[in-house]
């Protein structure tokens, strides 16, 4: 439909560039600017759908199962698993910082040195 349009408007800009009708020559092309900013719109609306269709059609299990082929295939381990949140306990913590303490301290001697 927009094409059709749109060859209509080239063939009318054919004819006024001859008649050399600088009025009408403006008028066509603003009508084939409208031509082509609709036929943009139309196709974005296009991309839009198809790229929602294509990403809600394709079940989880077959994009991780692809993905599995491709890491295998690269020579690469895949975890599709969420990483475990790490449980630090209290005495972790104090050890860490007793380590840190004693850092400190070995520095401060190194300092005087």
């Amino acid at each position: 439909q927009v094409t059709g349009s749109m060859a209509g408007v080239v063939k009318s800009m054919e004819s006024a560039m001859r008649s050399m009708n600088l009025e009408k020559v403006s008028q066509l092309m603003d009508r084939f600017e409208q031509q082509f900013e609709n036929l943009d719109v139309q196709t974005q609306v296009m991309d839009a759908t198809m790229s929602n269709a294509s990403t809600l059609s394709t079940p989880q299990g077959d994009v991780d199962n692809l993905m599995q082929q491709v890491a295998d295939e690269a020579g690469l381990e895949l975890n599709l698993d969420l990483p475990s949140a790490q449980s630090t306990s209290l005495s972790s913590t104090a050890q860490a910082s007793t380590e840190q303490d004693e850092l400190s301290q070995r520095l401060a001697k190194l300092r005087q040195m």
